[in-house]
């Protein structure tokens, strides 16, 4: 068996785990050996219910997002040629979030439209700061400063919506942070078909990202479209995190973490790193989420302020490493 695959075997087993610890802990901790009897047996039952209607559709939208958000992650700093890359720091989630709020503050009757909304917003921050990044090529450090900037002006606007409808801003708020308190079997059904379409997608072409890492115009001499690809991919990257945005808010810095923690371990075959991450993705932000509704229990954090504190000392080290 190839070492790769072991290693993705080894992930699994991570990712079952922060799986088996989301649905057990929390304020009332449930046994393992009660899990199975209490989902399909006792259903009517205290552990029942709390398995049923809190735990399992909060656990399993943990781990939706946790692998939409890793394999945007992955997917961004191959396109973009950056190791800096994240839909967070550059600012795609950022144009997510501002549609999202957009429909959630001024058409609250509409939740149905967050996601696909969302999905607009990202894709045209992304589309703006490839143009403002865009000069005789690519360069990473040019994404990184064009990220900042549109995720600042975005975040201007997000602000401004804010102030303007303070009295519908607590839910917004909450938004922001990026948490999974109250998810619901609703949630599971509109992140789903998303996870199904962009990981498979990402799956079967992750060999185009190969290529693409050897160069543009090793690419292009390979036979591949490098602008068509690289549109494409950037656009399944922005789905991808608007799907997750609009389900749990801005979540961050998940797409900085796990794909730069797969590579170290598998390398940079994307055959192997997608799938890597997708399943460190589960683990990171199931285990995270527990840590953060566990930790001050009964109080809760919002599992977005774990995710940060985690990861702004990484993205520091990684920007010391870089430059």
């Amino acid at each position: 068996m190839k070492k790769p695959v072991i290693i993705l075997i080894a992930f699994g087993i991570v990712a079952g785990f922060g799986i088996c610890l989301s649905v057990m802990k929390g304020s009332v901790n449930i046994p393992a050996t009660e899990i199975y009897s209490a989902i399909f047996e006792n259903e009517s039952s205290v552990h029942g219910q709390i398995l049923n209607n809190i735990r399992l559709p909060r656990t399993i939208v943990a781990a939706l997002v946790g692998i939409n958000l890793s394999l945007s992650g992955a997917i961004l700093q191959a396109v973009m040629k950056n190791p800096l890359a994240d839909p967070h720091i550059i600012g795609i989630s950022s144009g997510a979030g501002l549609a999202g709020i957009a429909v959630m503050l001024l058409f609250p009757e509409s939740s149905w439209a967050i996601a696909p909304v969302s999905f607009f917003g990202a894709m045209g921050a992304a589309i703006l700061i490839y143009i403002l990044a865009w000069k005789n090529g690519i360069r990473p450090i040019r994404i990184i400063l064009a990220g900042v900037a549109v995720s600042a002006f975005l975040g201007a606007g997000i602000s401004s919506l804010m102030i303007l409808n303070s009295d519908k801003v607590h839910g917004a708020l909450m938004w922001m942070v990026g948490g999974l308190s109250a998810r619901s079997w609703n949630h599971v059904e509109i992140i789903l078909p998303y996870t199904i379409f962009g990981m498979a997608a990402a799956m079967i072409f992750a060999n185009y990202l190969n290529i693409l890492s050897l160069g543009d115009e090793m690419a292009k001499s390979l036979g591949l479209r490098v602008e068509f690809v690289r549109l494409t991919f950037t656009a399944l990257a922005a789905l991808l995190a608007a799907s997750a945005v609009s389900v749990v808010g801005l979540l961050g810095f998940v797409g900085l973490i796990v794909p730069h923690a797969a590579r170290l371990i598998l390398g940079s075959d994307y055959r192997y790193l997608l799938p890597g991450a997708a399943l460190l993705g589960v683990a990171t932000v199931t285990i995270s989420d527990t840590f953060a509704r566990t930790i001050f229990a009964p109080v809760e954090l919002p599992v977005g302020i774990v995710m940060a504190a985690a990861g702004a000392p990484f993205f520091l080290f990684l920007l010391r490493k870089e430059l």
